[in-house]
């Protein structure tokens, strides 16, 4: 038998029983009594062989070997519930340690109560021992039967609350399952925390080698300070489903400091390229913006002021722009210089989105000019090309039908009344071509909504 396998010696029966006990007179011969059937089976000889020990004979030999019997059973029925309880108090704890829900705090309620019950059954396991001394010579038959009466009246009491113990055991066993589960990702993840924050302060010590100073990072990785200190205090002060959270979160934070750490001389490279392109095109909308005024001029020379009073002022809102775009590029190079990496990249977006709206504005101009000069020379091809456009979605329209549907048919005939009212329109000296181009425009969009409106109808029907 292996040290693990050691049966209990009779002393330590003897103390866990004096434990659970609330009084009484602890007796030495208990401590024999409570031996296991094996032991008491290999001292039976010595009992026999004299040296004070008396020979039991008849009748009462046999009784007093039953109420032996009966006082090994209950002893070993104590044993074995002590046993039971003990298991059970560790999964009781391992389960309020994670598990903070009604039912765990309702099973270690149960389990309080069953630790006063084992009291109460060991209290009477102890007082059927003390009270009957089977040693004694002149200890007569109905003594005897007493005796095994009594304490087999306690195993059976011990007995029955093992089964109930056991049974409550058998109960728990989903919330131990999710304890454990919780208590095996524990240590992983405050392990996987600990090594993403010295990943992070890896990649952070790299970049400052590379003389990027990375204060906003650094920064970010000192305020994780204290919550690696509350994952090193653990989770016996903190709990185990709160220690497992604060463990993903630090990683999580720890992942992307890294990440960021990491792309961070890419991020300086790209600002700075960034830079020198938006001041590139900021030189290039400033010299294209000086030739809006010549094209404005040509447009009023020729066409009459509903063609041109919108872009009226273009110069004055570009060359603000361009302004404010140069004065926005300077402050994103003192950002990049004081290594302010988002501030930096806030204010080139800013820059982009002002030349955008700005290089829109100047080309406006030149275009509507060349739009006008083609529709003046021709109209006719604006025309064919927007009744193309209404005839290809009345063709759709009809496909497979004898009548049109209403909702199509309707704006398809507005659009070519609409149509017919820009065209007539441009009667007189000085027609608003502009006027026509955007009616035409406006034309060719109805008829796509309408093709596009009755693709998706057939589509879904198709569909089902």
């Amino acid at each position: 038998m292996t040290a693990t396998q050691t049966q209990p010696q009779p002393q330590q029966y003897e103390q866990r029983a004096r434990r659970r006990s609330r009084g009484g007179p602890v007796r030495d011969v208990v401590g024999l009594v409570l031996l296991p059937l094996p032991l008491l089976a290999a001292m039976a000889p010595m009992a026999f062989a004299g040296g004070g020990t008396r020979r039991w004979f008849g009748r009462g030999e046999s009784q007093r070997a039953e109420t032996q019997a009966a006082k090994d059973a209950a002893a070993a029925a104590f044993y074995e519930l002590d046993t039971a309880h003990r298991d059970l108090r560790i999964s009781v704890e391992t389960i309020t340690a994670v598990d903070s829900s009604q039912r765990a705090r309702q099973a270690a309620v149960e389990y309080e109560g069953f630790g006063r019950r084992i009291d109460q059954v060991s209290e009477g396991y102890i007082t059927a021992v003390d009270a009957h001394d089977l040693d004694r010579d002149d200890i007569d038959g109905a003594a005897v039967a007493r005796a095994r009466a009594d304490l087999t009246r306690a195993r059976e009491e011990l007995e029955r609350v093992r089964g109930e113990l056991d049974w409550f055991a058998q109960s728990l066993a989903p919330l131990l399952e999710g304890a454990e589960t919780q208590l095996a990702r524990l240590a992983p993840a405050v392990e996987r925390a600990r090594q993403a924050l010295l990943a992070a302060s890896n990649a952070l010590d790299a970049v400052r080698a590379q003389g990027l100073r990375a204060d906003d990072l650094a920064a970010r990785l000192a305020a994780l300070g204290p919550e690696l200190t509350k994952l090193n205090e653990g989770a016996g002060t903190h709990g185990v489903p709160e220690t497992i959270r604060r463990a993903d979160e630090v990683l999580r934070t720890a992942e992307e400091l890294r990440r960021e750490a990491e792309r961070l001389p890419e991020t300086a490279a790209e600002i700075d390229k960034r830079l020198v392109s938006l001041r590139t095109r900021s030189q290039a909308i400033t010299t294209r913006a000086q030739q809006v005024d010549p094209v404005l001029s040509e447009l009023r020379r020729r066409y009459s002021a509903a063609c041109w009073q919108d872009l009226q002022r273009v110069p004055e809102e570009a060359a603000r722009s361009v302004r404010e775009a140069e004065s926005t590029l300077r402050e994103a190079q003192r950002a990049r210089d004081e290594q302010r990496w988002s501030d930096a990249t806030s204010r080139l977006a800013t820059v982009r989105a002002l030349l955008n709206t700005t290089d829109e504005a100047v080309s406006a101009a030149g275009d509507r000019l060349r739009r006008l000069d083609a529709v003046s020379l021709d109209r006719q091809q604006e025309i064919e090309r927007t009744r193309f456009a209404v005839r290809d979605a009345q063709r759709l329209a009809m496909a497979g039908r004898s009548t049109p549907d209403p909702r199509h048919a309707g704006p398809l005939d507005e659009a070519v009344a609409r149509l017919e009212r820009a065209v007539g329109g441009l009667e007189g000296r000085h027609p608003d071509w502009w006027h026509f181009l955007t009616e035409t425009e406006a034309v060719r969009e109805t008829a796509a909504r309408v093709v596009q409106e009755i693709r998706e109808a057939r589509g879904g029907a198709a569909g089902r």
